[in-house]
């Protein structure tokens, strides 16, 4: 297991393309790979137990809300989006509108769909460095189509939520994360996660 990303840098005269880049997270399927907007790629080992169980009771919380909402879809941690700066990253859990979701080609949608989710969350596993995690939050934030994102802190018991365009906001370990106006009606219960 690796206990921090391995990151791997390319020379400029050896770019990896997308469909490459694609391949190769097919043929590492037991890894987490991210490849940020200058073309490196960090690689990291699956999630723990523990953390995983917490992504799954992230996701069914989302997943049961998308149902009844049925405005958008949702995505787990093993989806891949491209993002307008060329970086390629697979947050937590994600939602998109139905509506933007269907602008996509069904060749878009299959590979790491050029789109950036609407909401995205990201869970901090006890091997993670916060830093790195405010900063991919921050790159989603310079996304045009981004409109909330959560970075859950379980070490700290902190949940830092990101809107466009406005400061992070910390939550010290609240027992609910209300996701309105963005998601109407989805509040993320934190019980089974922390």
């Amino acid at each position: 297991m690796i206990s921090s990303p391995l990151i791997l840098h390319f020379p400029s005269s050896m770019p990896m393309t997308d469909d490459q880049f694609f391949e190769f997270c097919q043929e590492n399927r037991d890894l987490r790979i991210e490849r940020n907007k200058f073309g490196d790629i960090s690689i990291m080992s699956p999630a723990g137990s523990e953390t995983g169980n917490r992504e799954f009771n992230i996701a069914v919380q989302l997943g049961i809300w998308s149902e009844k909402d049925g405005t958008g879809i949702g995505f787990s941690s093993s989806t891949g989006f491209k993002l307008s700066t060329g970086a390629e990253r697979s947050p937590d859990a994600a939602w998109i509108k139905l509506e933007r979701w269907n602008k996509l080609t069904p060749k878009q949608q299959k590979k790491f769909a050029p789109i950036c989710p609407d909401f995205v969350i990201e869970l901090r596993s006890a091997s993670d460095n916060l830093q790195p995690l405010k900063d991919k939050m921050q790159e989603y934030m310079q996304e045009s189509e981004i409109r909330l994102g959560l970075l859950i802190d379980r070490k700290n018991r902190r949940v830092y939520i990101y809107r466009p365009g406005q400061v992070e906001e910390c939550l010290e370990n609240p027992d609910t994360v209300n996701c309105e106006p963005v998601l109407p009606g989805f509040v993320l219960n934190m019980e089974k996660i922390w």
